[in-house]
């Protein structure tokens, strides 16, 4: 079976970074960062890059975009790279690479210092929260 399989309704390399965000923000990981990586390397189209607190947190954004991809998807890592206990794991989905660290991890090795060139899509709007009926600021319910 080869890395990524194909889907009914296949992403494009933009869209699988833009879910992985997505994934990777439901689980809370910090600090979401997507490099376009086209204009400056061969290796993947998109770096996403993120942060988790603990090896519990890691494991949880990796296996959020994991098993989300496979089961929505179809898509599984052509390669998974690294070790929780590391504080670092990378994967690898060939146009995009996953980057899931600890906070000293991601600081001691400044992936964004060192690809400084590659342009960051546009971060996420934070989520609003809305009103439950009934709540302060609602208007009464009509009798």
């Amino acid at each position: 079976m080869s890395g990524v399989e194909a889907t009914s309704r296949p992403m494009d390399s933009r869209q699988l970074a833009l879910q992985c965000r997505d994934l990777a923000d439901n689980k809370k990981a910090e600090d979401l960062v997507i490099l376009d990586m086209r204009k400056v390397s061969s290796v993947a189209d998109y770096f996403l890059i993120c942060t988790g607190s603990s090896e519990p947190h890691l494991r949880a954004v990796v296996d959020e975009i994991t098993e989300k991809l496979r089961e929505e998807h179809g898509l599984r890592p052509r390669a998974i790279d690294g070790a929780l206990r590391t504080g670092w794991v990378v994967l690898d989905y060939f146009d995009v690479l996953i980057h899931v660290m600890r906070a000293d991890r991601r600081d001691r090795y400044d992936l964004e210092g060192l690809w400084g060139d590659a342009t960051r899509l546009k971060p996420r709007p934070p989520r609003t929260r809305r009103k439950k009926a009934g709540t302060a600021g609602s208007p009464p319910a009509a009798a």
